[in-house]
This record gives structure tokens, C-alpha cells and sequence, in this order.
């Protein structure tokens, strides 16, 4: 951060009260006057470490004079498009050294070995340089290069256990969860940590305090300890076994189980898929998340053969989602789980709600967004959005010329007239472009139901009810086109209008019994978080390992494990 005045111009923008005092060798520093005015203001942090150390905040010791312009120049000669935390922090220390005490380098290298418990790799700071600068250098060249090295590694740590290494926007292109703060505010936080008695439990509290999270460290302990026995042993693919059933596959999957820590007794009959071994399998699945029914399908069978490794690499790849969305899971929020299936309303730090939902299918995603229900629709009609229209509706049309209307569809043009399906070549339709929209009628029949909930987003994704309500039995319900399907709206609709007055239960019933097409403005400013995890809690607090539905864990853990040169990220 550079600006090119002159002293005399640097004094102007410097509040009054503000007294410099500048030793010779710094005399001339004009990021130092420059920029300290705005610091004043963005890093309080930084203000108070130097408070707190009995030194003007300005003016550096005699001692450190050389070393401190030292630590200028190397932060002057970064590129600029460099991370300025450090630079930020040092600017308002005047460059005074902060690793003058060996104790405090290692603090720093302890809690650098100890993101591992984070599902972090230790390598990506390189711990061995870190050890060769543990010792104080007297050379003021030398101790520079060390002070930068120890502030950018601590600063680098901080960033990667509140916000993550691995970018999200570099994985999902619509991603707009809260960002990370400005290099101002981790300055300040920066200074706040190096003021901590101990070091390392400051850095280690920095981390999400979530109890997912926490739950998730302990996960990653008792996975990473189940590595050393091997891999488990395998259930071989076939049909869905029922219970009762006789299959050769039973032997395997009976020592999965035990291999797991399950005493299931041997059978006589050892092909005899019995009820001890149903109630074995019951427990494995409602364990991670699956229907709780004893039926070895697809799922089930994907569950139970996924490795020690495999579920190392899916508790990282959590412990990082929720390092990136950390701040979002606070206050009031309204969180639709696209894993678990499930919506919870959370108002001032209570569930008031929760429902069953249905999420896109994996070829039609529901997108990971942080989003705002804007308005709600009663008796909505439904537009046909882009790919909905050529993916189905089109081909139906094409298939059977009376699709449109067993559907209550019907054509508009660009004028709002409706045009007879049977002028369209539907055949062609998908190769030459379709100029008109597809609208279908309100009504409880209609896919929309009764209540639409709207959303921000640019992307035609949003909350609303259902004329498919037998779905939500399902245990497995990626079904819809990409939209959240809400298995109890109305209760949900009463919360967000926040109006126990005009819209209680009975007037929201009266609403849509009336069968008319009515916008109305939410009463509550809630979040809407429509989040993706492979791991979530039960009631217990128990962790479940989840199917990764749509296959991302693997992307997240690939880039967890390519090395980052320090100072990015």
C-alpha cells in the first residue's frame, strides 16, 4: 500500500492530535505518514499491542531503529498485488520487531504442527524453516527477514483456520457466502492474537466455534486412527438385499460390521441375512444419515464401503466447508441442509421450524447461495424456466400433443397471447430456439402448490410448496429440477410474515382458499442459507457421514492437498 506524497503533504491528512516522532533513520517513511490516520480508525487491534508494550505508538526503540527500517524496505519491496495484512500490521507498530522473545516463535511452530487436528497440512507452512528461525537474529538484515517470515506465517495460519485455504470461488462459480474481512481488520486481529499470553491456545481459538465443528475434530482423531488397521473389507455388489433374504454376500457384510466395532453374532445358516444382522445394518444407516430400514441398496452399499481414507478426506472436506460459511451460521437463519434433505428456521437462537425438503437431482444442482426470501406468492403461477422447458417440456410436447394440457400449460408470446400448440414444430423447437414462455395455471395441482417463496438470486432458484407431497416419504430426495421443495410452507410462510394480526394461521389459510395470484412482502429479514456439507449432527450431537450426493468432496479435498505458497491465502 503505497502512497507517493511528500512529508509536508503527509501531514495534512494526519489528524491534529496525532504527534509524530520519527527516529533518523525513519525520518523520511512516507507509508508511515501517509497511511497511519486511516489505521487510527481500521485497527484498533494494532493500537492496542503497541499500547500495551509501554511504547509510543510511533516511535521505535533506539535498539530497533535499524532493524525497523530493515522490516520497511522488505515490505516496500513486495509486489503489489501481495496480501497487506502484514505490512498493515507493522505500519502501525512503525515497524517495531514483535518476535523479540524466542518462546513466542515457539508457540507459533507448535500451533502450526497442531492444524493437522484441523484437517490442515503443517507442510503448507513449512515447519522446518520455522525451526531454523527460532533463535533471535542480531543481524538486522537476518532479523527481518525472520520477523516476516514468523508475522506472515501467523498471519496465513489465522486466515486458513477461520476462512479456509482453498478459495470457494475457484469451485462454485456462484458462490456469495459473507466474505472474509479486509487486510485492515486482520491486521487488528493479528495484533490481538500476538498479545495472548499463550500463543498457541489463541491461534487454536481462532478456529470456527461451531459444534459441528468441534465434533468434526474429534471425528478426524478417531478416523485417522482407524487408518493403521487397513481398509475394511469390502460387501460385494449385487441386487438390494431384504431382510430374511439368503445371499453369499452375507458373509462380507457381516464382517464390515464387526470391523466396525458391531457385535453381530454368527449365524448357523451363515448366507441368512437374519434379524440380528438387519438391526446391525439399521444402526449403521441411521449412523450416516440413510433410512433406517435394513434394506442393503445402492446407498446403503456406497456407505458402507467408502475406506478409512475415504472418510479421513470427507471430514476435511467438511471441516473446510464450514470454516468458509462460519460467519453466515450465525443469528437468524433459515439453513436448507441440500444434503439431509432438511430446512431449519433458527430465530433468535432457537429452531422454531424444521421440515423435509427435496433438492435438485445431481444433474440439476440446487447451488450452494446465501440468499433472502424477498417476497412470498399465494396461488403462484409457474414460468417454465430455460432448463425445465428444453430438457422436458419441449420433448413432452413433441411426444404427445396433448403433454401441455394434461400439464394445465399453456403458450404465451411476447405480447402475453396465448398461442395454439399445435402451430409450433415442438420437433425442431430445440434447435432453432423457442421464442414464447410456458406458463401453468395456479392451484394446489399446479408445481409450484400453494406458496412460493422468492429469493434474490439471479439463478430462478427459490423455496415453495409441492403438488407432489408423497415424495418427501422418500428417504433419498434429490428429485426436483434445482428449486427447494418445503413439505410444511404454510407454517413456514407464517414465520417469515411476522404478523400474528393479518397473517396468522387462519388468515394465510383464507388466502389460499381463495384461489387468487397474491404478491406479499416478507415481515421478517431472515437468511436463507442453502448449504451443502456431507456431514452434519444428529440429535445426539453424534456426527453423520453422509453420501456425497453430488461428488464434491473430492474437489475440496484435491485442493486442500496442493501446496500454497506462503502469503497466499
Amino acid at each position: 500500500m503505497v502512497l507517493d506524497m511528500d512529508n509536508k503533504q503527509s501531514e495534512q491528512v494526519l489528524e491534529p492530535g496525532i504527534l509524530i516522532q520519527s527516529k533518523p533513520g525513519l525520518g523520511k517513511s512516507f507509508v508511515t505518514l501517509a497511511t497511519f490516520a486511516a489505521m487510527a480508525l481500521l485497527a484498533p487491534g494494532v493500537q492496542a499491542m503497541a499500547a500495551g508494550e509501554g511504547v509510543a505508538l510511533l516511535e521505535p526503540a533506539a535498539a530497533d531503529s535499524a532493524l525497523a527500517l530493515r522490516i520497511e524496505q522488505r515490505l516496500r519491496e513486495r509486489a503489489a498485488a501481495a496480501d497487506e495484512t502484514t505490512a498493515l500490521f507493522y505500519l502501525a507498530r512503525a515497524y517495531r520487531p514483535v518476535w523479540t522473545e524466542p518462546a513466542r516463535a515457539e508457540a507459533l511452530l507448535a500451533a502450526v504442527e497442531g492444524v493437522r487436528g484441523h484437517g490442515l497440512d503443517p507442510a503448507d507452512f513449512v515447519p522446518t524453516r520455522l525451526r531454523a528461525a527460532l533463535a533471535v537474529e542480531t543481524d538486522p538484515d537476518r532479523a527481518a527477514d525472520r520477523e516476516l517470515l514468523l508475522t506472515d506465517t501467523l498471519a496465513a495460519l489465522l486466515y486458513r483456520l477461520r476462512h479456509g485455504k482453498v478459495d470457494p470461488h475457484t469451485l462454485y462459480r456462484e458462490w456469495n457466502f459473507t466474505p472474509p474481512p479486509n487486510p485492515y481488520e486482520r491486521a487488528g486481529t493479528l495484533a490481538r492474537v500476538l498479545q495472548a499470553p499463550d500463543l498457541a491456545a489463541a491461534v487454536e481459538a481462532h478456529a470456527p466455534d461451531l459444534p459441528l465443528y468441534r465434533a468434526l475434530r474429534a471425528e478426524l482423531l478417531a478416523q485417522q486412527a482407524r487408518l493403521g488397521a487397513g481398509d475394511w473389507p469390502k460387501v460385494a455388489a449385487g441386487p438390494t438385499l431384504k431382510p430374511g433374504a439368503r445371499t453369499p454376500r452375507v458373509p462380507s457384510l457381516r464382517a464390515r460390521l464387526a470391523a466396525a466395532g458391531e457385535a453381530v453374532l454368527e449365524a448357523r445358516d451363515k448366507t441368512h441375512y437374519d434379524d440380528a444382522l438387519v438391526e446391525a445394518v439399521k444402526r449403521f444407516q441411521a449412523a450416516h444419515g440413510l433410512q433406517a430400514d435394513g434394506v442393503l441398496g445402492a446407498q446403503t452399499l456406497e456407505a458402507l464401503n467408502a475406506s478409512p481414507v475415504q472418510r479421513v478426506a470427507q471430514v476435511r472436506a467438511n471441516l473446510e466447508r464450514l470454516r468458509w460459511v462460519a460467519s453466515d451460521l450465525q443469528g437468524d437463519r433459515l439453513l436448507v441442509d441440500i444434503v439431509g434433505y432438511h430446512a431449519d428456521l433458527v430465530l433468535d437462537g432457537r429452531s422454531v421450524w424444521a421440515s423435509r425438503v427435496i433438492v435438485g437431482k445431481p444433474k440439476r444442482r440446487t447451488p450452494s447461495l446465501l440468499d433472502s426470501v424477498t417476497h412470498l406468492v399465494f396461488n403462484p403461477k409457474w414460468v417454465v424456466p430455460p432448463t425445465i422447458l428444453r430438457e422436458d417440456v419441449i420433448p413432452g410436447a413433441a411426444r404427445n400433443p396433448s403433454y401441455l394440457a394434461n400439464h394445465r400449460m399453456r403458450v404465451v408470446d411476447r405480447s402475453g397471447h396465448t398461442v395454439d400448440p399445435a402451430t409450433i414444430d415442438w420437433s425442431g423447437a430445440r434447435q432453432s430456439g423457442f421464442p414464447y414462455r410456458i406458463e401453468q395455471q395456479s392451484g394446489a395441482d399446479g408445481s409450484l402448490g400453494r406458496i412460493k417463496f422468492s429469493l434474490s438470486n439471479p439463478y430462478v432458484i427459490y423455496l415453495h410448496d409441492t403438488n407432489a407431497r408423497s415424495l418427501f416419504k422418500r428417504a433419498e430426495r434429490a428429485l426436483s429440477s434445482g428449486c427447494v421443495r418445503v413439505e410444511m410452507p404454510a407454517e413456514l410462510a407464517v414465520h417469515l410474515l411476522a404478523d400474528e394480526v393479518r397473517w396468522n394461521a387462519q388468515a394465510l389459510q383464507a388466502a389460499l382458499d381463495s384461489g387468487r395470484t397474491r404478491t406479499v412482502d416478507v415481515g421478517r429479514d431472515v437468511k436463507v442459507l442453502l448449504h451443502y456439507a456431507t456431514a452434519a449432527l444428529d440429535e445426539t450431537g453424534r456426527v453423520l457421514l453422509r453420501n456425497d450426493i453430488y461428488g464434491y468432496d473430492a474437489a475440496i479435498v484435491a485442493a486442500l492437498d496442493v501446496p500454497l505458497v506462503l502469503g497466499s491465502r
